[in-house]
């Protein structure tokens, strides 16, 4: 994500970097980023989310079962993390 990618403004969070909107959140890439920390459990909120591309970054701890709560959701990116124990059933 560039400086220019209105992250950490007051822009619609459809004209941050890394973000597709068609009504709502439908897809976030932000793949080699260099994250870090967890993936939040918060992103269960984005209904109409259909893509989550975080691979090639450095999240560690679980996938969050609460992400099975996202009906919409077709493709779940997450390789190369260093992400612990199995896929929840929950997304099965």
């Amino acid at each position: 994500i560039s400086s220019g990618s209105a992250w950490l403004t007051n822009s619609p969070e459809c004209n941050w970097g890394g973000i597709i909107c068609g009504g709502g959140v439908t897809e976030i890439g932000l793949d080699f980023n260099g994250l870090n920390g967890t993936i939040p459990s918060e992103l269960q909120h984005l209904a109409d989310l259909e893509e989550l591309n975080l691979e090639e970054n450095q999240l560690m701890g679980t996938i969050p079962t609460e992400l099975g709560a996202l009906s919409s959701l077709q493709r779940l990116l997450l390789q190369d993390n260093q992400l612990t124990a199995t896929i929840p059933t929950e997304l099965g």
